[in-house]
């Protein structure tokens, strides 16, 4: 058996921060919400090659005597809390006293720090968690930190790194939620020497998320109603009805003015839009709530990235109240009729001026000659479908699949005789044999477009076609970084999208298989936030084109005129071309048979 042994201190350290220091943009949220706990009106933060290289944070907070700026590189060596009691009323970020030690192990870090009544500041040196040397500077009232060659001295850990645009995403959004959870303190980053985003003090939180966020995100917001009870105060930004991304990264939650996640909250938002955007997608949102220190648990994860509320139901009941006095009032429509969904499927829904300035007659040929674009240029005058959910019963009922009896070689329908529409219902009613079939109308025109879209990615015909005016686009940077990663192959499929600055881009040209009345903006923003969430899916081409062309024929359906039985008997026979007639892209069957033995169940007749 080895013999068991204590630890070194340097040992111990980089062993800590293995869970403190993740990566470089851990570094940046310790350090910053040390700044803020020093009660600092003013944050400047820097960093160059995605952190690996360099990193700073200045503020003009209490600052340290040298003997506290010593002791405070000591593990475990922390003001905010004297015992275990404290923990259940922490009002500060740092509590355990590991980060600065752990940071320190791993980098070399300089600490400069003054207080206002102190003559001269002190400055520590350390390299690799190695003492080497304290003296005395000349310096204003605050504390600056820098911390340069990040995990340097632990390769292990530094090949687990992404690209530095990856981590630069990382910080940027770091900060981005500490500026909008402080609007009493101004911030300023600067990445490899240019500013990226300065935030002063005081804006009102819809111009600050303006200002941190971008203006077009913000105009995709309006305040939330204030709300109090039982010791919690709600206030923030939702987005408007209709408005949802796929992913959470805009769904902002900031308890006690700390960013966090939390399940609870998130909940509460996602239930309180569940009729207003389209199930599997997620609402805009800025939430600052703010509650009782007692009421939560913030000793969760290392991180402190996650919280616990002691009585999740209350909290719960709170917010969607809360949300729901704010979005009533905004509603003009009833409820059935703003979920443009059919059992689950995303669905674009179109916005004034979308595309109205597209040069439709000036198509821009990419790798193909126009003469291979003319049977699909028919096939955007195919009829589309209205927006309307599968009923739940249809979802769940005892119907199933058309056994493959029912359905003639080669997918031939012929022998469907057409019976009825159902009225407000994507549905038709056929009669193969002696059994009835409910046939998806919808499902069905997504699987003929999906096999169109990715025939055209398989033969290289790729067609676009120009905008007479570029449309503006920003994403969050770590959707940014994705978009950039994967750009050539998003304009290989027909787009002409480039980088116009940080985090923003134009679309000079959209591809000709999308709707023409499919929102451009959020068709991208849905498919990167896809890419980010499964990047695995697109590490291969075909995966990527396949994925793609899924979205695509989703959201090409729009809603049209009620089809005759003759443009659904046309429907049909498109049908019958396709590789897979059974079900849409995302495998949901695209008809059903009611047998003949259960239609007379039914009646009570077997």
């Amino acid at each position: 058996m080895a013999e068991i042994r204590i630890l070194t201190d340097k040992v111990a350290n980089q062993i800590a921060a293995g869970e403190v220091v993740e990566r470089p943009m851990s570094v940046i949220k310790e350090l910053l919400e040390n700044a803020i706990d020093a009660g600092a009106t003013r944050i400047s933060i820097e960093f160059r090659n995605g952190g690996r290289s360099f990193m700073s944070i200045e503020d003009n907070g209490c600052g340290m005597s040298e003997d506290q700026a010593l002791l405070a590189l000591e593990r475990h060596a922390t003001s905010k809390i004297r015992e275990t009691g404290d923990l259940d009323t922490i009002l500060t970020f740092g509590f355990r006293g590991e980060a600065l030690p752990s940071i320190a192990s791993v980098s070399k870090f300089t600490l400069r720090t003054k207080t206002a009544d102190a003559p001269l500041g002190t400055e520590i040196f350390i390299n690799g968690g190695k003492y080497i040397s304290c003296h005395e500077i000349g310096m204003a009232q605050g504390t600056k930190i820098e911390v340069a060659d990040l995990f340097r001295n632990v390769p292990a850990r530094l090949k687990f790194l992404k690209s530095e645009n990856t981590e630069a995403a990382h910080i940027t959004r770091a900060i981005r939620l500490y500026a909008v959870a402080h609007p009493k303190i101004a911030f300023t980053l600067w990445e490899d020497g240019s500013e990226i985003f300065r935030s002063p003090a005081n804006l009102d939180v819809l111009d600050r998320v303006g200002a941190i966020w971008g203006r077009q995100l913000a105009e995709d917001l309006m305040p939330l109603l204030p709300a109090e009870s039982g010791g919690m105060k709600i206030s923030g930004l939702v987005g408007k009805p209709g408005v949802s991304r796929t992913s959470r990264q805009e769904m902002v939650t900031i308890v006690n003015g700390r960013p966090v996640d939390s399940r609870t909250m998130a909940y509460s938002l996602v239930e309180s839009f569940h009729t207003l955007i389209p199930r599997g997608r997620y609402p805009l949102a800025f939430l600052f709530l703010e509650i009782d220190p007692h009421a939560i648990d913030v000793n969760v994860h290392p991180a402190k990235r996650e919280i616990r509320f002691r009585d999740e139901p209350r909290v719960r009941n709170f917010l969607i109240t809360a949300v729901l006095n704010t979005l009533t009032p905004a509603t003009s429509v009833p409820a059935e009729d703003v979920r443009p969904i059919a059992a689950g499927i995303p669905v674009a829904v179109p916005q004034t001026g979308n595309r109205d300035s597209w040069e439709a007659a000036v198509p821009v040929k990419k790798d193909a000659p126009a003469t291979k674009n003319n049977a699909f240029s028919a096939a955007r005058s195919a009829p589309t479908f209205p927006q309307k959910s599968v009923p739940a019963t249809m979802q769940r009922g005892r119907e199933t699949a058309v056994p493959a009896g029912n359905v003639p070689a080669k997918n031939d329908f012929r022998a469907w005789r057409f019976l009825a529409r159902l009225s407000g219902e994507n549905l038709a009613l056929f009669q193969v044999g002696n059994a009835l079939v409910l046939f998806n109308l919808r499902f069905a025109h997504e699987r003929i477009w999906f096999e169109r879209i990715l025939r055209r990615f398989q033969n290289a015909e790729h067609v676009s076609q120009q905008l007479l005016i570029p449309e503006p686009i920003e994403f969050e940077p770590i959707l940014a970084d994705t978009l950039l990663r994967n750009l050539k192959m998003i304009n290989d499929a027909g787009f002409e999208i480039e980088e116009f600055g940080r985090n923003f881009f134009r679309i000079r040209a959209v591809p000709d298989w999308l709707g023409e009345k499919t929102d451009v903006k959020m068709f991208l923003r849905d498919f990167v936030a896809r890419i980010a969430r499964l990047p695995a899916e697109f590490s291969r081409e075909n995966v990527a084109h396949e994925t793609l062309a899924r979205i695509a024929g989703t959201q090409a359906i729009q809603s049209p005129d009620a089809l005759d039985e003759a443009q659904i008997k046309t429907l049909l026979n498109e049908l019958s071309a396709c590789a897979q007639p059974n079900v849409n892209p995302n495998g949901q069957k695209i008809f059903v048979e009611i047998s003949h033995a259960e239609i007379l169940r039914k009646f009570g007749l077997v």
